[in-house]
């Protein structure tokens, strides 16, 4: 079965022909062939209807029509004269319109050194060959050949109504496509290569050159095209490019593209939905640079982004409901706050449906009655809710007691539940390493679609450096030694931006505060932090507060939180959690060894 991107019975506005095509093309195709859907290409955006490649076969470009003999007044090898609604529309010949794209393609792929042919006779040409064809779904073949189209399209570049039923031979059908094709296969191309052609042709899919995070600046790309380019794998692609109406969760493992694909659906509503979109979640400091990832592409008017608390005390500021006071006690003064939104809700004097879309990462820590609260915010007219989960990561005492469902909050997303278990951010390295801390987190166990699945990361197999683990005496050593750490890693060629220090508590900042001042190493984060492009500070942070973010080289003060972890279900959370944070390089401390 291929692989169809989008998926079908996600896509609005498609004919009954493209629909029953697309359906042969999954069923009677292989594995390795992938079909796009109406997926625009390169930056001219053209729309072809589909494309499909093939890394032995090449790469085939199809306009699908559902013309009748009778729908067509006149054609010629430019273009056609049909009748719509009756009245008579002059439009393009759709093979010359398939033609125009398939050359747009190759135009865009010969750029690249690495998809030509270097020498030989089919030297500057693509490693794969390409055509182009025109799909009639309700012309037969007898039909087509009773009158003169075969002199406007060429017969060998066409698939009839009778050649695309589901009772047609695979074999018979896969010979039609490839018989479009003037000369044989004479290229093969490997994993890398295609994931090239994707790159070129999906620029919304690309990853950045240094890591696949969403909120690294693609303009830091090298000149020229490097000999590893990065874009989304098939199936974050295909779900992202699949999200349609409904509600839908997507169960991922740490570093596996969640957020990700959270930021190119909000890209995509943001040109589709005419209400806000929402995205919420629990970390601050996630928002923020979720926030800076909207302003950077143009869409923070239309996107808002907050924290859920964030969230709750604008809905109380912007409809004139009276805060609740604050009476010395945070969590009581939030909770109350929270209780306040809902019952307002209820009574109607906040109002639900405000939003198009409602998107919400790290889903795992809000409370039962949080998800219940958010779901009544999305418009019933488009029911667009996103929910992005990893129990593993899991670090705040957000649910009650009990067994929880999706169901029982409002989530409907039977049907419509995903899983991610591949993580890219983290070296084979790292993952390996994290998981020896936190192995209980980590034991696959599995759900139905409305309850929770635990989750085992699978790594991508990117290799590096292993994990260093420092034992000291003191927590005072602990520090030094952080500092001494990154001081030369930044004498090797490492930004200080691109490093973080975690803590657990504020003894812990304390003391590696101190250390890096000793150190002349500058730090943003003693008070408050902040993710400008320009920054070249080392960022110090809370644990808690790294969810869901990044960086190249991490130091974690194990302090006793190490020993703890061993016990203590939360305490190994947090720990893997801040394992995880780091892409390329992992140092941990542990005090009190001697």
């Amino acid at each position: 079965m291929s692989t169809l991107i989008p998926s079908i019975a996600s896509c609005k506005d498609v004919t009954p022909g493209e629909r029953r095509f697309a359906r042969l093309l999954e069923a009677k195709l292989e594995d390795d062939y992938l079909c796009w859907y109406n997926v625009p290409i390169g930056p001219s955006r053209h729309h072809p209807d589909f494309i499909i490649m093939h890394p032995q076969r090449g790469l085939l470009v199809l306009e699908v029509k559902d013309w009748r003999l009778s729908t067509i007044q006149s054609i010629n090898s430019h273009e056609a004269t049909i009748f719509v609604n009756n009245a008579p529309v002059k439009v393009k010949n759709p093979l010359e319109q398939a033609r125009g794209y398939a050359m747009v393609v190759a135009d865009i792929l010969k750029s690249d050194p690495q998809l030509v042919w270097a020498d030989g006779r089919y030297q500057g040409k693509l490693l794969c060959p390409w055509a182009f064809g025109v799909v009639f779904t309700n012309i037969t073949r007898s039909d087509f050949e009773q009158t003169d189209l075969g002199e406007a399209i060429e017969p060998h570049h066409l698939i009839c109504r009778d050649e695309m039923t589901e009772s047609v031979d695979a074999m018979a059908f896969q010979e039609r496509l490839w018989g479009m094709f003037p000369f044989n296969s004479h290229g093969l191309l490997t994993l890398p290569q295609i994931d090239r052609v994707r790159w070129h042709l999906f620029p919304e899919i690309r990853l950045p050159y240094k890591q696949a995070s969403l909120f690294d600046d693609l303009d830091d790309e090298p000149q020229g095209f490097p000999d590893l380019l990065r874009v989304m794998d098939l199936q974050q692609e295909q779900l992202a490019r699949s999200l349609g109406q409904g509600h839908r969760i997507i169960h991922g493992v740490a570093g596996s593209g969640k957020t990700l694909i959270l930021g190119y659906r909000a890209e995509h509503l943001a040109k589709a939905c005419s209400r806000p979109i929402l995205v919420l979640c629990y970390n601050r400091l996630l928002a923020q640079r979720l926030e800076q990832w909207m302003q950077i592409k143009g869409i923070s008017d239309k996107v808002h982004v907050h924290t859920f608390h964030a969230w709750c005390r604008k809905q109380l500021s912007a409809y004139h409901i009276e805060m609740p006071r604050n009476h010395g006690d945070n969590d009581a003064f939030y909770d109350e706050m929270v209780d306040t939104v809902i019952r307002e809700v209820d009574r109607g004097m906040i109002p639900a449906g405000q939003y198009d879309a409602v998107m919400i990462d790290e889903g795992h820590d809000f409370r039962s009655e949080w998800l219940k609260l958010v779901v009544q915010m999305v418009n019933p007219q488009t029911s667009s809710l996103l929910v992005l989960y990893d129990d593993a990561q899991s670090i705040y005492d957000t649910r009650k007691k009990g067994k929880f469902s999706f169901k029982g909050v409002g989530i409907q997303a039977q049907g419509r539940t995903t899983i991610l278990k591949v993580n890219y951010r983290n070296t084979h390295e790292i993952l390996d390493f994290a998981a020896e801390f936190a192995r209980q987190l980590l034991t696959q166990e599995e759900s139905d679609e409305d309850g929770i699945p635990r989750l085992a990361p699978v790594s991508a197999g990117r290799r590096g450096s292993k994990p260093l683990l420092i034992k000291l005496p003191t927590i005072q050593a602990e520090a030094d030694a952080i500092a001494k750490r990154l001081k030369e890693a930044h004498q090797s060629g490492v930004a200080w931006k691109d490093m973080a220090v975690l803590y657990w508590d504020a003894t812990d900042k304390d003391e590696i505060y101190r250390a890096l001042k000793a150190e002349h190493i500058y730090v943003v984060g003693k008070k408050t932090i902040t993710f400008d492009k320009d920054d070249t500070k080392v960022k110090l942070l809370n644990i808690h507060n790294s969810k869901g973010l990044e960086f190249p080289v991490v130091a974690i003060m194990g302090g006793r939180i190490v020993e703890q972890a061993k016990s203590d279900v939360e305490a190994a959370k947090l720990l893997y959690v801040a394992m995880t944070r780091a892409t390329s390089q992992l140092v941990m401390t542990v005090a009190g060894v001697s």
